[in-house]
């Protein structure tokens, strides 16, 4: 699932593919605002990425399932 972290006064957004899904993402950052903490996301390769939540401006969930690409992708 792609997520993407908008984060006040600050130009680019914070992008990344995590096998979280979108329930477990919102929870942690749920948990995060409300004790005023760090909003930690792990991406798919193992790497983390911490936000402080009071920066968080918004934070956009793409789709959990991902599209098939290529050729492979069309059935006959």
């Amino acid at each position: 699932m792609e997520v993407k972290v908008g984060i006040s006064h600050v130009q680019r957004e914070v992008s990344l593919e995590t096998k979280a899904t979108a329930a477990s993402v919102e929870e942690a950052l749920g948990v995060a605002l409300k004790d005023n903490g760090v909003f930690t996301l792990t991406d798919d390769k193992g790497r983390k990425v911490l936000i402080p939540a009071a920066q968080i401006a918004y934070v956009d969930l793409g789709s959990e399932h991902a599209r098939p690409v290529g050729f492979g992708a069309v059935s006959a």
